[in-house]
């Protein structure tokens, strides 16, 4: 009977016991889970959304060729991987203070950026060693606030919590809300052309100014045997520089445009360039039958962003032009000194021997 009784007093508590290691645990559990805004393990990330109160939103993707803006534009990957740099390092100081408490939740509803990351997580994962069933899923959803007042640090609060976080990065002044933009022109890469020789299959430039010198390069074989037309009459050149025609075709590799114009030019301005005859248009094809077009413009020495229509009698500007890119979203300055090597006419390639 004794023996019994200590028995049910043991186990009583050990009931207590657990009972208090699993009330302890879920608290813990539970606290972490509202503070544990970073991501330990960025490559894999696959996915990352953002949006605003002013319906802004963004979706970036992680693709076999890069980062993928809103399924269809290229993403700018240093913008990127800093975004993924900022998840990997930014650490919790301290929940936002009781004083601070009100004020900072209704700044949160009012200008908060909802974050959701999506990782390819696996559905079985034994000690790291044996991982199974992959598969995408949202691992963590937050809204980013603005920055506290000395500027050093971040209020962020975990979707479904309570609590806002002061989160900063050790060894950065500076706060985090700007690199969760959830504007797309914030996110669009300035990349125009990046294309390597072999995944190139053919490439057309016309020059409206001079239909004769307009011309298309189709690339034969890997063995620099190439197909050069003549587009005003159809007529196929024989004669070429092989090694000129070499060096255009590798200058697709990496060429950009140096500001985006939609929202700086005056729509007026903007739309009597558009609609003017344009000067260059270049199409490149590549392997997979993905084809770049690019249409462009000049552009008046004296344009400015506030501009109205510009006349006739102001001189050219020598330096840079205008651009209709992405299928004509996008309106861009470019500059000759980029884009002058695939800007060359005809008759440069052309050999007379």
């Amino acid at each position: 009977m004794k023996k019994n009784k200590i028995i049910f007093i043991v186990v009583a508590l050990l009931v207590v016991l657990a009972a208090v290691l699993i009330t302890g645990n879920h608290y813990s559990t539970l606290k972490k889970r509202e503070s544990d805004f970073s991501i330990r393990d960025t490559a894999s990330v696959k996915k990352i959304f953002i949006a605003d109160k002013q319906s802004n939103q963004v979706t970036l993707q992680r693709t076999r060729t890069g980062w993928i803006l809103d399924g269809k534009y290229k993403a700018t990957t240093k913008l990127v991987d800093m975004l993924l740099g900022t998840l990997k390092k930014m650490r919790v100081k301290s929940p936002v203070s009781l004083a601070a408490y009100n004020n900072v939740v209704d700044r949160m509803a009012a200008i908060g950026r909802k974050v959701e990351i999506y990782q390819e997580v696996y559905r079985i994962n034994l000690f790291n060693k044996i991982k199974l069933f992959k598969h995408l899923k949202k691992t963590k959803v937050f809204y980013v606030g603005d920055a506290t007042q000395d500027n050093l640090g971040t209020y962020m609060l975990m979707e479904d919590a309570k609590t806002p976080y002061v989160v900063f990065i050790p060894s950065f002044r500076g706060f985090l809300y700007t690199r969760f933009s959830p504007k797309p022109d914030d996110w669009k890469s300035h990349v125009v052309f990046n294309k390597k020789l072999a995944d190139i299959k053919s490439v057309e430039v016309v020059f409206h100014q001079e239909p004769e010198n307009s011309f298309r390069v189709e690339i034969i074989d890997a063995l620099g045997n190439y197909k050069l037309t003549r587009l005003s009459n159809g007529q196929m050149i024989n004669r070429y520089d092989t090694l000129k025609l070499l060096n255009f075709l590798t200058s697709f590799r990496d060429l950009r445009y140096e500001t985006r114009m939609n929202k700086l030019m005056n729509p007026v301005k903007m739309d009597s360039v558009i609609h003017s005859p344009s000067l260059y248009e270049i199409t490149l094809v590549d392997r997979n039958k993905d084809t770049t077009y690019v249409k462009m413009f000049e552009k008046k020495e004296a344009d400015q962003v506030k501009m109205t229509v510009p006349t006739s009698l102001e001189p050219i500007d020598q330096d840079r032009f205008y651009a209709l890119i992405n299928g004509g979203e996008d309106f861009v300055l470019m500059q000759y000194f980029v884009f002058d090597k695939v800007l060359k006419p005809l008759s440069y390639y052309e050999t007379r021997r």
